[in-house]
């Protein structure tokens, strides 16, 4: 089989699951990793620790690989929210972000500015939820030093253009969520500052999975608030508190969970295998998919068309007395998607198959025959 073939065939999971927004059940892979390194971890032997350890320099080297970035300027954080905190409390002046971002960046940077003082948000509400270039370009002000966005919006399925917005805020920081996307599209990260994620969603590695990439500019003015005993230069500092380390090592706490670490670089192997390039074409087949159903039982959709502008997400905006009836066809068929504030969020990955599909429009047709119009 091709790597393509092999990695398609590795989602063993049931028919129905159309939630990979919110979690992704863990690869083969990843699930026989965390088994046998478990297993080392429990023999005590100093050279089976320092095996599962070594996941961490791999995991890091992965990502860069991913990112096309420098290993050296990537960090592991115990979660996306984590990595966020890292960047944001180390801002000053104006941070611009949008007002329905997930809470992961709402509530840091709230906390942030309360905190410290001397971060001045500056609040996106954009009717639609779209964080575009042209809202940017609007609300910029000669106080904004930085823009905080996420790749891909968890409400809408919104795909960010970061190319554009670059080109918009000109050399102000730009620190970007990517967990709805990263691994799963192709996308040009250098033009960021800063990045997060983490593997439990599409990548499939389980949570804890988090990590951060810095960029040269992020280095230079993003100020290690949150920097631990392992944020320093050397060996452990006894007696001593010497200055934060000059890379994205000063944006640590701790060391990092080498389990997790471990199920991370599994997960990044099989994309890496793969291509991420080839994963987009399939994510964006199966996002197709469900608009084409959408389209079909005449549920209206809120996820741009284009596919340069979406990723796995689609999300439905069925009428206000229709989102109860929706969502309860989709459980009756023993679908999986995430129901919130009248929209119905419906994530695919590039392994769901014909059987899930089927399904789906089984379950909008049932709710179809019985709406009233």
């Amino acid at each position: 089989m091709t790597d393509l073939d092999s990695y398609l065939a590795s989602f063993d999971g049931e028919p129905g699951y159309l939630d990979w927004a919110a979690f992704g059940p863990l690869s083969p892979a990843v699930r026989a990793e965390a088994q046998g390194d478990t297993e080392l971890l429990g023999s005590g032997r100093p050279s089976s620790i320092d095996l599962v350890g070594d996941h961490v320099r791999e995991a890091r080297e992965l990502i860069a690989e991913v990112m096309g970035a420098d290993a050296a300027q990537v960090v592991l954080q115990p979660s996306t929210t984590a990595g966020l905190m890292q960047a944001v409390y180390g801002l000053a002046g104006g941070l611009m972000l949008g007002r329905g971002e997930f809470p992961s960046l709402t509530v840091a940077a709230t906390r942030a500015a309360e905190a410290l003082g001397s971060i001045e948000l500056q609040w996106l509400e954009p009717q639609d939820g779209f964080i575009t270039p042209d809202i940017v370009r609007d609300a910029l002000t000669d106080d904004t030093h930085a823009l905080a966005v996420s790749l891909v919006d968890f409400r809408t399925g919104y795909r960010v253009d970061l190319e554009a917005l670059r080109d918009v805020i000109g050399d102000r920081i730009l620190i970007v969520d990517a967990i709805q996307g990263f691994g799963m599209v192709d996308v040009d990260y250098s033009v960021a500052d800063v990045v997060c994620a983490q593997g439990y969603k599409w990548l499939r590695a389980g949570r804890g999975t988090g990590f951060a990439w810095f960029g040269d500019r992020a280095l230079e003015r993003i100020a290690p608030v949150l920097s631990g005993f392992t944020g320093v230069e050397g060996d452990l500092p006894l007696d001593v508190v010497p200055p934060p380390a000059a890379s994205a090592q000063a944006f640590t706490v701790s060391n990092p969970d080498t389990l997790a670490a471990a199920r991370l670089a599994t997960a990044l192997r099989e994309i890496v295998d793969v291509g991420v390039a080839s994963i987009e074409t399939e994510i964006a087949a199966r996002a197709g998919d469900v608009i084409f159903f959408a389209d079909r039982y005449e549920i209206p959709v809120v996820t741009p068309r284009e596919p340069e502008r979406r990723a796995g997400i689609v999300t439905l905006a069925p009428a206000p007395q229709d989102a109860a009836p929706l969502a309860a066809s989709l459980a009756n068929h023993g679908l999986t998607v995430t129901v919130r504030s009248g929209l119905v969020r419906v994530a695919p990955h590039v392994g769901t198959g014909a059987n899930t599909l089927r399904l789906f429009g089984d379950a909008l047709a049932a709710f179809s025959s019985t709406r009233v119009w």
